[in-house]
């Protein structure tokens, strides 16, 4: 019968891939677009409300300016996708910002990227998914009710999706990712057609609500509300968040993989800018209201409502809900669409982040500044310990924050910042080394061209990352970068520890010298068949000396193995060591350093006999001495310790049972020509 957690394993994750099937996962750019791209378009559903949300704060007469800081959001895209292509160009193998940064500004400047965008991968999948699951609680009440297991349910299908292979993942989630670009496009150009068209006057249901602002703040030219409109500007700049994670994942391109990956980038600006501008000029045209604190509900935080008046609805709906009801009007298919594919298009945006954190996580540990586990791909060539890393961490943020968008969206954006702003520094440093010894004229126009563009994306980054930490670090952002903080100290300690490994592991002009003496020690509890064949085994490996040892902890055992040694006539003498206090390990651990003593060319071999058991229960019944000696002795200088199985009825049992279970897969076929047939094969075995 096959293991059932084999078993398991195979019908959520699929049958193992060869290694030479790797090409076979790679991404066309209509799979990569929705792969990678889910998170940067998801930002449509809550950028635009993060800036109406702030804008609220100063009264209905703020959103006047939400076009303007649109209009700046979108400047900052544009100039963040076209920075990005030059990168994809210049550094194609998948390490992206940190190996751009590590190239051009050091090992350290790597290290902080690396550390800002593990961070924000981790917040990525935390914010997506909690913010789809209030889009699914607006649905199904239950789902509101019960966020946090909603929520952590979801991370853990998300990764075994994700553990099937990236391209199974792209071609699941492409279709709901190309219904909501589908359904968002269609729900601005219908707006748009309506307006200027048909000339219809559309209002938002809560276009006539009145707002009370926050603070005594208004409209004006106070330094409070200009603070306000950064602090709505960087609120919205969380459009520009999963933008590098194509930079990250060029190896996952089919070829040619910089120009397909390029034209990804420009695809994913292009789209999210229309989506972004359009929501934003809509909602100011139907007069939308999105504002922070709609219930005196301790729980949102707020003192107060900020809604003068009744509520016209229980709970705010979403931004692009309102949107969907006033443009759609009587056509509620279309409503229910929108609020579907949006829903998904939360949840499926930490997709992202689960193909960016675990080629960033493999690379570095390549260079040694991760667990090397994180190298290694799984079954489906997709790399499962980088995803199960991944899902924990998120699933823990989760539950620390209980699912609450707005408490995790102020930990957001600060890491990716930093990664923008460090990778356009280094590749000015990538061009101004090329351009020293590049002599062609025009190979060297277009490298300055190249070069202004990621001078451009630098200044605007930074100028972004500094609005950021002034207006959302006491917010939460502190919280980020302390991670961050955590996470460059750790993967220092580990780069530190494997250093020190390499270097101590580095063989000498002595490491081939043979040791003086091999002393043997077989460890008799009492003379059983194991314990004959590891004397037996110890002899035929000859040598210099053989001591059979056992530990008197009980006087009648002792004696009793002493008879039955001596009416068997064992060739080799019987040691026996006392032990007062009934103590196994101890006694041997001294008897074993005593035969090194002054003599460090020497070795000393334990031979330990062991049960092989077939049920894991059995593992609880024996060989725990065993297991404790043998960690014990795995400390000491000098000692090879050497485990001789013996193998009980019920471990050959369900060895059998194995061969008859791959028999039974294995088609019917006659033995060849001096093959023996596999039936005596197994009868003589």
């Amino acid at each position: 019968m096959p293991n059932s957690t084999s078993l398991l394993k195979r019908l959520l994750l699929g049958r193992p891939f060869r290694s030479d099937r790797l090409a076979h996962t790679l991404l066309p750019k209509r799979i990569a677009l929705p792969v990678f791209a889910s998170d940067a378009l998801s930002s449509v559903a809550y950028a635009p409300a993060e800036i109406l949300l702030t804008l609220s704060i100063a009264g209905a007469g703020a959103f006047i300016f939400s076009p303007w800081i649109a209009l700046a959001v979108a400047v900052v895209m544009i100039t963040v996708v076209a920075s990005y292509r030059q990168n994809v160009h210049a550094y194609p193998s998948g390490g992206g910002d940190y190996e751009v940064a590590t190239v051009n500004l050091g090992a350290k400047s790597g290290l902080v990227v690396a550390s800002a965008l593990l961070v924000d991968y981790v917040l990525t999948v935390a914010v997506s998914v909690s913010a789809g699951v209030d889009a699914l609680g607006d649905m199904f009440g239950t789902v509101g009710e019960h966020k946090v297991a909603f929520a952590v349910g979801i991370v853990v299908v998300l990764s075994a999706i994700n553990m099937r292979g990236i391209r199974e993942a792209g071609v699941a989630f492409a279709i709901p990712t190309y219904g909501f670009m589908i359904a968002m496009l269609i729900l601005v150009g219908w707006g748009f057609f309506r307006i200027f068209v048909q000339g219809d006057e559309l209002r938002a249901a809560t276009a006539n609500m009145e707002i009370r602002s926050e603070h005594g703040l208004t409209v004006g030219t106070s330094f409070a509300f200009i603070f306000l409109l950064v602090r709505a500007f960087s609120s919205g700049c969380a459009a520009l968040t999963g933008v590098e994670a194509i930079s990250n994942g060029v190896p996952a391109f089919k070829s040619p993989k910089s120009k397909n990956a390029a034209t990804t980038l420009l695809l994913l600006g292009s789209i999210a800018i229309v989506m972004i501008a359009g929501i934003i000029f809509l909602a100011r045209r139907t007069g939308l209201r999105y504002v922070e604190c709609w219930t005196a509900d301790p729980q949102i935080g707020c003192a107060e409502s900020q809604v003068i008046g009744p509520l016209p609805f229980p709970k705010q709906p979403t931004v692009t809900a309102q949107l969907a009801d006033t443009v759609f009007g009587d056509f509620r298919v279309g409503y229910f669409i929108v609020l579907a594919v949006t829903a998904l298009i939360l949840v499926l945006a930490a997709n992202t982040a689960f193909n960016g954190f675990p080629v960033l996580g493999s690379i570095l540990a390549q260079d040694r500044y991760l667990p090397r586990q994180l190298h290694t791909r799984g079954d489906r060539l997709a790399f499962s310990n980088g995803i199960v890393f991944l899902a924990g961490f998120a699933v823990v943020l989760i539950i620390a924050f209980q699912a609450e968008t707005t408490k995790l969206i102020q930990l957001y954006i600060v890491g990716v910042f930093v990664s923008f702003t460090l990778s356009q520094s280094g590749m000015i440093r990538h061009w101004n080394r090329l351009l020293k010894t590049e002599r062609d004229p025009v190979v060297r126009r277009r490298m300055n061209r190249s070069r202004m563009i990621n001078g451009f994306g630098m200044v605007m980054t930074g100028f972004v990352l500094f609005l950021v930490l002034i207006t959302k670090f006491l917010k939460g952002a502190w919280i980020s970068i302390a991670a961050m903080a955590v996470i460059f100290v750790i993967m220092v300690a580990i780069r530190r520890h494997y250093d020190h490994v390499a270097e101590e592991l580095e063989p000498t002009e002595d490491a081939m010298m043979l040791p003086a003496r091999n002393h043997a020690i077989v460890l008799v509890s009492k003379l059983h068949l194991p314990t004959l064949r590891a004397l037996a085994y110890a002899q035929a490996t000859r040598p210099d000396s053989l001591t059979a040892l056992t530990v008197n902890v009980d006087i009648a055992d002792t004696r009793n193995i002493q008879a039955e040694w001596d009416r068997r006539g064992v060739s080799v003498p019987l040691t026996i060591i006392d032990s007062p206090y009934r103590e196994i390990t101890r006694p041997i651990i001294n008897y074993v350093k005593s035969l090194r003593q002054d003599k460090p060319r020497d070795v000393v071999t334990v031979y330990i006999p062991e049960y092989v058991v077939g049920h894991w229960w059995e593992n609880i019944l024996h060989n725990q001495s065993a297991l404790r000696i043998k960690g014990r002795l795995l400390f000491e200088p000098g000692v090879m310790v050497t485990s001789v199985p013996w193998q009980l009825t019920s471990s050959i049992g369900k060895n059998l049972d194995k061969l008859d279970a791959k028999l039974s897969n294995t088609p019917a076929r006659g033995p060849r020509a001096g093959e023996v047939p596999i039936d005596d094969e197994v009868r003589t075995s």
